[in-house]
């Protein structure tokens, strides 16, 4: 069978249902119709061991060589981030997220085709900066990053600091023609992380509102859909997150994953989203895209795909 509806609405496509819908991402990426949202399972593509985490669950177990937790919270990453602050100082956990991800991370594939294609907005969130390291490595001039920080670090009504690809810090509100948006953070340029628990306490009290989330991306959202991969919405926090970020936005939307590894969870929330999963082996489903289509030789067309 190649297109599965579940009983939650849950749209799955598989075989070649899911390369048809492939192909015409493709297009709708060249077009710029959608917005690409990455997470820390986009790592995984590399054939080489990635030299930092790629999931909360690992940063959980780097953390804990550190400072061992307690045996109830210690593959969560959010809560063991806590424990840290709590008992070492902020500075503490800020120093050993620093010493995880400080190795640089080379770019996969993925990222280095996503770097050179005339997109608005693209969504990082993980920590690792491989998304950024693509887009200096692509040549990009019209490009800034803006990140979410910390309030712990901060004076003042702070969500997000904006910084140009050379990791100079720019104004608030500074814009480009490409906005990478790294809503926990980054490692470069300036080791901002959100990560413990008390990291989230205000910005999920806003999000609702929209506070926290910069004015551009609100702007760049509404004509556009959301293209999702590596990512994993099996946590409350990750799932405010990714439906605050898509909020009013126009769609459609699709992600790549593996819909028998979906916890009951996850799959209500991207039916509830509207989000059709690409059942295809994620080095296939990627070479597929970034292999087909105009796309692949630059995404100059002048047409706006449609998924």
């Amino acid at each position: 069978m190649n297109t599965t509806l579940t009983s939650g609405h849950l749209v799955v496509l598989q075989d070649s249902f899911a390369e048809k819908l492939l192909d015409l991402l493709n297009e709708a990426l060249a077009a710029d119709a959608v917005i690409p949202y990455l997470g820390p399972g986009l790592l995984g593509l590399s054939s080489a061991e990635t030299p930092v985490p790629h999931s909360p669950e690992a940063v959980a177990a780097a953390l804990n060589t550190r400072a061992p937790a307690p045996s109830k919270i210690r593959t969560n990453m959010w809560s063991v981030a806590q424990f840290i602050e709590q008992r070492r100082h902020r500075r503490t956990l800020q120093a050993w997220m620093a010493e995880i991800f400080a190795a640089p991370t080379a770019p996969t594939v993925l990222h280095a085709w996503l770097a050179k294609l005339p997109l608005s907005l693209i969504i990082d969130s993980w920590y690792d900066g491989a998304m950024r390291a693509a887009l200096a490595d692509a040549g990009r001039k019209e490009v800034v990053e803006i990140q979410g920080v910390t309030r712990a670090n901060q004076f003042g009504d702070i969500w997000m600091k904006t910084y140009d690809l050379a990791g100079s810090e720019l104004e608030p509100g500074s814009v480009a023609k490409t906005v990478l948006y790294t809503p926990h953070g980054s490692i470069r340029p300036a080791a901002n992380f959100l990560v413990a628990d008390s990291d989230y306490v205000e910005v999920l009290t806003e999000i609702d509102i929209q506070t926290p989330i910069p004015d551009v991306v609100k702007e760049r959202r509404t004509n556009r859909g959301f293209f999702f991969f590596g990512c994993r919405f099996n946590d409350q926090m990750l799932r405010t997150f990714a439906r605050q970020i898509m909020k009013r936005s126009e769609g459609p939307h699709c992600t790549i994953m593996d819909a028998q590894t979906l916890t009951r969870n996850e799959a209500k929330f991207l039916a509830a989203s509207g989000i059709t999963v690409i059942d295809l082996p994620a080095n296939e489903a990627v070479a597929r895209l970034v292999g087909s289509g105009s796309a692949a030789d630059g995404g100059q067309d002048q047409h706006r795909g449609r998924l």
